[in-house]
């Protein structure tokens, strides 16, 4: 039996300018399962951003995202098959300052890597945003987690947040550099449940969101037990879980 969590914070604009947002990290396997139920778990989440990995790479993949960003009530922002998987979604409540398909250097033999990046408002707020799915390859993985860092660190905002599938668990060194650095949304408010890899029963945590120090996280999870998310679309959609934040962004 699924026992709910506390509701996440609606997102909102505060007084101040600071803006709160749900943000949904989620690999999507090509939309190759349930793409009904993708699109009710995304919609029942309600997020600003969705940052995607695995989105469809090859033929019509641009309008096959671009359905899956109406049926859940969002909009493309960037990615895709430009990038080798990774994309953006996001709500109309965001307002676009620009957008950037960055790929990385191509190991023979591995599959092409990238990163969609974009720089968007909420009220008085800006914020980077970057979506990843990390290398299979250990060595190759830890490149990368340095290249997400320094791409960040590049985009001339005071808040950032990357999210994505990782292909390592915390106790790995790739995700240890970027906790090292940027906050592990999960560690740092947990929420929901933990584990996003499904094959059989989940077991691992590979797929993760991270934020700047000066956003305040205000719960991280699977969304498990959130209303309007149920364990058979979970199941249904794709075979990763997603994870769901609530960020509370300052203004600048």
């Amino acid at each position: 039996m699924v026992t709910s969590p506390p509701l996440l914070p609606n997102s909102r604009t505060e007084a101040d300018g600071s803006a709160i947002i749900r943000v949904l990290s989620y690999n999507i396997r090509s939309m190759r399962d349930d793409t009904d139920a993708l699109a009710r778990v995304i919609r029942a989440c309600a997020p600003d951003l969705v940052l995607v990995q695995e989105a469809p790479r090859f033929f019509r993949w641009r309008k096959k995202l671009a359905r899956l960003a109406s049926a859940a009530e969002l909009v493309t922002l960037t990615g895709g098959g430009s990038v080798a998987g990774p994309a953006l979604l996001c709500s109309l409540r965001a307002t676009v300052e620009r957008t950037e398909d960055v790929l990385l250097p191509l190991t023979p033999g591995e599959h092409r890597r990238g990163f969609a990046t974009a720089v968007v408002g909420f009220g008085g707020a800006r914020l980077g945003v970057l979506s990843c799915h990390l290398s299979l390859r250990a060595d190759e993985r830890y490149e990368q987690g340095g290249m997400l860092l320094d791409r960040l660190a590049g985009m001339g905002v005071p808040h950032a947040i990357a999210g994505g599938d990782l292909n390592d668990r915390p106790d790995g060194r790739t995700f240890a550099r970027l906790a090292k650095e940027l906050q592990d949304c999960r560690a740092t408010a947990p929420w929901g449940a933990e584990h996003t890899w499904t094959p059989g029963n989940p077991f691992q945590r590979i797929d993760a969101i991270f934020a700047t120090p000066g956003i305040e996280v205000l719960g991280c999870g699977v969304p498990l037990g959130q209303p309007g998310v149920t364990e058979r679309d979970l199941r249904a959609a794709t075979d990763h879980f997603p994870v769901l934040a609530a960020l509370k962004v300052p203004v600048g």
